[in-house]
């Protein structure tokens, strides 16, 4: 089975590298200061930003091998998988990490703001590049949140103050996000987007269970498009087929199911299949393994 890193808490990293623990929801790590630690493919309950000036090759993030750069940002959210698995080879970075719980946002502007930065998003599979100024801002926001967090004990107040440094700190980010959009494919890629979260509210709300699996004719009469249309438009944006990108979504979630601890026909049954047999094929066509291989891979 891969070696996953349960990152439910935003300390639940930092003890993974050793680095000191500041607060119950909000975990401030500057790697420079680190010793060496350990690659880890992580299982996300946190929000988080990752801030450096070098990445490791071939990271990925939910479906996706991420594209990096040096000096960026890469963003994740709760629910996703992503990082490098842990081969024993230990490694020195540069900069810095921010990750916060959900936790933290309950009950604050921020909370109704998060899902509209687009930069979480599963599908934006590139990193935020930074200009020099834009590096030193950041990571003085940075700083300035963790010796807040050094010098005052948790209380209403501090998390306020908090709240305030990460919604600056994210504001700058959808700046470069922004900036870095291509005008040119901004039209195929709100489709993509809206495909891709129609797919995940159908799963969310557990559609699945009563309507089996989602169909690329039921997925282009919910976005109010023909069935042609949307594959051509997902044909255009990743390279593949309507169909394919669905059963790609599936098996990403089967893979999160069953490195949660569910067994195959557990697996089979909550995405929707009829028969256990119908999800291994289907699993084994996608990822070159059957469910029970992945499990021991």
């Amino acid at each position: 089975m891969k070696k996953i890193l349960r990152v439910n808490s935003p300390n639940d990293y930092a003890r993974f590298v050793e680095a000191p623990v500041l607060h119950p929801l909000v975990s401030i790590i500057h790697y420079d200061e680190l010793q060496p630690f350990r690659h880890s493919l992580n299982n996300y309950g946190v929000y988080g930003l990752f801030i450096q000036r070098q990445f490791p090759h071939n990271l990925s993030y939910g479906m996706r091998r991420l594209q990096v750069s040096d000096g960026s940002i890469i963003a994740v959210e709760p629910g996703q998988i992503g990082g490098l698995e842990d081969n024993d080879e230990r490694i020195s970075l540069s900069g810095w990490v921010l990750m916060w719980s959900p936790e933290l946002l309950h009950g604050s502007e921020l909370e109704r703001q998060i899902d509209s930065y687009q930069f979480f998003s599963y599908f934006f599979a590139d990193s935020l590049r930074m200009e020099p100024d834009e590096w030193l801002s950041i990571t003085q926001l940075v700083a300035q949140m963790r010796e807040e967090l050094i010098t005052h004990e948790d209380s209403p107040s501090l998390r306020n103050i908090l709240l305030g440094y990460l919604r600056l700190i994210l504001e700058y980010c959808n700046r470069i996000y922004l900036r870095q959009l291509s005008e040119e494919d901004k039209g195929a890629n709100d489709l993509l987007k809206r495909f891709h979260n129609l797919l995940q509210t159908y799963f969310r709300e557990n559609r699945q269970l009563t309507r089996g699996l989602p169909t690329v004719a039921y997925c282009a009469s919910e976005l109010a498009y023909s069935a042609r249309y949307l594959g051509d438009i997902i044909k255009k944006t990743t390279g593949g087929t309507a169909i394919s990108y669905i059963h790609k979504y599936v098996i990403n979630q089967a893979k999160s199911l069953l490195m949660n601890g569910h067994n195959v026909n557990e697996t089979s049954r909550l995405l929707g299949f009829n028969y256990p047999h119908h999800f291994t094929r289907l699993f084994k066509r996608i990822t070159g393994l059957t469910p029970s291989e992945f499990l021991r891979k």
